[in-house]
């Protein structure tokens, strides 16, 4: 029987997971709200936003939807799960109380602590004036977070005191993330490589995605300003097993039982940011969903129809549920707009796409893009351009020369993405 399928979001993890779906043999109609530029070629963009939670539970009671899929983490944090299910409507992804975890540092950090899971030392702030005081006792380099959501940006590695400075004035007083500077997390620097962790849980069980590293900074070396990833490889090829296993014990199991032991069962993926310290893997950050631009490397790298494994996930059935991963790599490079992370204009035409689609194993997923009868840039983050190969340097390779080949005006992109995985 076929599967009408709501997906909600409009980014390039929502393209790759609605390319994903639309290989299902059981897929029925697929909707996306809002969708983007390149989703509307797989289904039906539907004009709802992601926090419409009403309108989009009752466009699902309508249209007679049988699983609805969220993509992004303001819609869990918002509570969207709560408002289906308090519907009776069947949906994919943790509860307002679960998603907590990346809605608040302060809450997560706390949660870490309490639990032995392995992180920084910290502290929380909400008074300015006491923030600046422990940065002048602490010493640098230290990291500066705002608390809440900020879209991958609300966090400062503060090299000198005067950055730090800058970060908590811009948090805290200037209010350039809005209520998600209510609260900030001040904490160590870490020495390492960070990696990102993937696990699947339907609130009892879990199963392991492959580890993936996201290149989060603007500028080649790992400088520059945060932004949401410029570009992802997976696998790691120098995380070895026996650390998979460490990290699988020490912080996945760990964290989704202390989420059980608060009334708070975690159902959907759960993603921590690690930094690979010298001490051992420390985590940096809880996600509730897929990262992105994570989910584009794992939709690729996934063989197992992924319809199969979210409602296998919604139904509680998950240790039944085999997941498959082709061999080899997966990588995905973001081509982003002139000015982001900060100020960026948008309404580029696009050019060139289909030129680097013809590269042998080569997707390009829409970030930030709209379509008027002609494809134009609309967000920071335009597109991902992914690629597969059986040696991370095939991957890269095929990646980078779809990339050359589109064109819009202002077009930016690391050019360095996996290269510490290839230097070890």
């Amino acid at each position: 029987m076929a599967v009408d399928v709501l997906l909600v979001g409009s980014g390039g993890r929502e393209h790759a997971l609605a390319w994903k779906l639309a290989q299902s043999q059981r897929i029925g109609k697929l909707y996306i709200a809002p969708g983007n530029g390149g989703t509307r070629l797989l289904g039906e963009n539907v004009p709802i936003g992601v926090m419409e939670f009403e309108k989009l539970a009752q466009f699902a009671g309508e249209k007679k939807i049988s699983l609805t899929v969220v993509g992004p983490d303001d819609a869990f944090v918002g509570g969207i799960v709560d408002v289906f299910q308090a519907r009776g409507l069947r949906i994919w992804g943790p509860t307002k109380a679960a998603a907590q975890i990346e809605g608040s540092k302060a809450f997560s950090k706390q949660l870490m602590r309490d639990s032995s899971i392995p992180t920084a030392d910290f502290a929380v702030f909400t008074n300015h004036d006491e923030a600046i005081r422990y940065v002048r006792e602490h010493g640098v380099p230290i990291v500066v977070k705002a608390s809440g959501l900020a879209l991958g940006k609300g966090v400062a590695i503060c090299r000198t005191f005067d950055e730090a400075e800058v970060a908590l004035k811009e948090i805290m007083l200037d209010r350039v993330f809005k209520d998600s500077g209510t609260q900030v997390v001040i904490e160590k620097y870490l020495e390492g490589q960070e990696v990102s962790i993937h696990a699947i849980s339907d609130g009892k069980t879990y199963k392991m995605f492959p580890a993936s590293q996201d290149h989060k900074t603007i500028g080649e070396g790992d400088t520059g300003k945060n932004t949401g990833g410029m570009g992802t490889i997976a696998p790691v090829p120098w995380l070895h097993q026996n650390a998979l296993q460490d990290i699988e014990q020490r912080v996945v199991q760990s964290t989704l039982e202390a989420l059980r032991n608060r009334g708070a069962t975690f159902a959907g993926v759960l993603f921590p940011g690690l930094k690979m310290a010298p001490e051992g893997p420390m985590v940096l950050e809880y996600n509730a969903r897929f990262g992105d631009p994570e989910c584009q490397v794992y939709m690729r790298l996934l063989k197992t129809d992924i319809l199969d494994v979210l409602e296998a996930c919604v139904d509680g059935r998950l240790s039944d549920q085999s997941i498959e991963w082709v061999s080899g790599f997966a990588v995905n490079i973001v081509i982003a707009s002139g000015g982001y992370p900060e100020a960026y204009k948008k309404g580029f035409p696009i050019a060139g796409i289909e030129e680097a689609e013809k590269i042998s194993d080569v997707v390009v997923f829409h970030a930030g893009t709209t379509f008027d009868g002609t494809l134009k840039t609309s967000g920071g983050r335009v597109l991902g351009v992914s690629a597969v190969g059986a040696t991370l340097k095939e991957a890269l390779d095929r990646a980078y020369e779809a990339a050359d080949k589109i064109k819009f005006e202002g077009k930016y992109y690391r050019r360095d993405i996996g290269a510490k995985a290839l230097a070890q």
